[in-house]
């Protein structure tokens, strides 16, 4: 058994709106925050619902992955009672962020400019790379300790709380700021309406009908430490982090492997890791994207895993949309909000169930008292990283 890692602080920023009172107020109404696409125009794609931070604007020659990240780190730094940070304490302070698209919201303007012949800013390139982006964020909060930037698609933000860990548990960190941002683009909602990945009508998770996903934004992050750290600083934690667990398909670029075998690996290296028996999870947060493939391959999984006692389980970006390099983090807020608030999130706009998963996710939220959550988040390449989550009460 692994050892198991605090977290102190939330923090995060969605289409629900700025906050945890915003997030939790979705969560308990259910209602689907997806809607017009305003950022931006598409002409071709901008039918599409989307999950956008609706009225944010980031200052100038900030780009937009930027500005929500500090939103949601603000956040998470204030309920962690992490305030002003001596030269000393600033060493030991790393960052794990995950992100897909960088400054590529800042980029595109300037590429189309580019291309119609009309003069460029030259210095907007230097925020375009996915690193620029964790570089100003360490810079802005002065966090000193070691630095990284996770892009592995749709699980970078997961990704980046496994490793914030390892930090720790390395002794490379004493506290780690874990999480994710990503920005609606034009690159990323033409390319996955390209795929034929997006549903008209919005992202219908597990759905018989389901026809794709919905692009959403956002960030989200956990301040991490170990238990020992946080009760020196007077600070209780609010949830564990008690283990993760990391695969990869290799089957293909963008399609999940059929019969889900990574998912399933992953899933249950990291309740090897957590010490916990399959028996033992009261809600699995599932990575639901509402693509055909995707469902499929999560459902089977979930059902060679859990067998006849698979537990309640639900995908929420129905709800947010599924905000890519941002999602795993923004779950991960979103788990640790059900096992302190004691509730599971149900399934928006989950309607028919599909024979050929064979089951069915939570349709409506309800209170419980969950004690342990599994967290799964999948990404292009087949790779899967998959969270437990611990209530603050559960002792060793």
């Amino acid at each position: 058994m692994s050892a198991r890692f605090a977290i102190t602080g939330l923090g995060i920023v969605s289409a629900a709106g700025h906050g945890i009172d915003a997030t939790l107020a979705a969560l308990r109404s259910g209602d689907s925050c997806l809607g017009a696409l305003e950022l931006f125009d598409s002409p071709r794609c901008g039918h599409f619902p989307v999950g956008e931070v609706r009225g944010f604007r980031p200052e100038r020659g900030l780009p937009r992955t930027v500005g929500l990240a500090r939103l949601a780190m603000r956040e998470a730094l204030a309920q962690a009672d992490l305030g002003v940070l001596s030269e000393a304490e600033s060493e030991s302070v790393g960052l794990c962020l995950g992100t897909c698209v960088g400054g590529m919201g800042e980029t595109e303007p300037e590429v189309a400019q580019l291309l119609h012949g009309g003069d460029v800013d030259d210095e907007v390139w230097a925020r375009h790379e996915c690193g620029a982006t964790t570089a100003r964020l360490a810079e802005e909060f002065g966090f000193f300790g070691p630095s990284m930037t996770l892009s592995s698609a749709c699980s970078s933000s997961a990704q980046a709380l496994a490793c914030g860990t390892e930090l720790i548990d390395a002794g490379e960190a004493s506290v780690v700021i874990a999480g994710g941002v990503d920005g609606l683009t034009h690159l990323t909602l033409n390319g996955f309406a390209s795929l034929l990945a997006m549903d008209p009508e919005g992202c219908r998770p597990f759905d018989r009908e389901r026809a794709g996903m919905s692009l959403g934004e956002g960030a989200a992050f956990c301040v991490l430490e170990s238990e020992s750290h946080a009760r020196a600083r007077g600070v209780q934690p609010l949830a564990f982090l008690a283990g993760h667990g990391n695969t990869c398909d290799a089957h293909h670029p963008t399609a999940p492997e059929p019969e889900g075998r990574g998912a399933e690996a992953a899933m249950r290296l990291a309740l090897a890791r957590a010490g916990w028996r399959p028996s033992e999870v009261d809600y699995v947060n599932a990575h639901g994207t509402g693509t055909r493939d995707n469902d499929l391959a999560e459902g089977r999984a979930l059902r060679r895993l859990f067998g006849e006692a698979l537990p309640p389980f639900s995908s929420l970006k129905g709800l947010f949309g599924h905000t890519l390099a941002a999602a795993g983090a923004i779950e991960a807020v979103l788990s640790v909000l059900a096992l302190r608030e004691g509730f599971l999130p149900g399934n928006p706009r989950s309607g028919e169930i599909d024979p050929e998963i064979g089951c069915a996710p939570l349709r409506e939220t309800v209170d419980a008292s969950p004690r342990r959550i599994l967290s799964n988040s999948f990404g292009f390449g087949g790779n899967n990283t998959v969270l437990c989550f611990e209530h603050a009460g559960e002792t060793r």
